[in-house]
């Protein structure tokens, strides 16, 4: 066996070792590309069923207690797009919270999240939240609404929640809205008592 033929050999050999690499990348480069396609292609349905209401993020009931107070104000209303709002669905009416964050977008509001929730209240239209931060926001909020409750929780930035209620029927017109005067934010549950029973 001449020197050419052994060296035939072992080059033959690191060949065959470095195509097998070659292939092992490929098979490995592949599984990875796939599952980052996967990724993402879940990613994008999750937020698309956040979007659409038929995922709900997860919330806590919201159990209010009868009020004795309510913040007197007078309050001014704000921009619209200084006022940031969270929007939930509180009946069995599927993409309502979506419905309504798009029309609060269309005034210039800053929609952050939509979901649904629970309360414990039959026959409302919507409960208004926010931090003590936030009062001024929740009035002009409870401009868009009619009939709607406030309630103060211990947030510490300005958002506003809006969960909405069975007997929620629309956004007043823009023109009504915006010609609010200063005024108080709205309680009526300040002297009735909440429903025991959940929604």
């Amino acid at each position: 066996m001449t020197e050419e033929d052994l060296g035939t050999v072992f080059n033959d050999g690191e060949d065959d070792a470095a195509e097998r690499r070659a292939k092992r990348r490929r098979a490995f480069h592949g599984v990875v590309l796939g599952l980052l396609i996967a990724v993402v292609i879940a990613a994008a349905i999750v937020v698309q069923g956040i979007a659409a209401g038929w995922i709900n993020l997860p919330r806590p009931d919201i159990r209010p207690a009868a009020q004795t107070d309510c913040p007197a104000g007078p309050y001014l209303y704000q921009a619209p797009d200084t006022v940031t709002v969270n929007v939930y669905n509180s009946t069995p009416t599927p993409g309502l919270a979506t419905e309504v964050a798009e029309a609060l977008k269309a005034r210039g509001f800053n929609v952050q999240q939509t979901g649904n929730s629970t309360v414990n209240r039959e026959g409302m239209t919507a409960i208004i939240l926010s931090g003590p931060g936030g009062e001024a926001a929740a009035f002009t909020v409870q401009q868009q609404i009619p009939s709607t409750h406030y309630i103060q929780d211990d947030r510490r930035d300005s958002s506003v929640d809006v969960v909405l209620g069975s007997t929620y029927d629309g956004l007043v017109p823009v023109e009504k809205a915006q010609a609010a005067i200063p005024g108080p934010i709205s309680c009526p549950w300040a002297t009735s008592s909440p429903s025991a029973e959940s929604q």
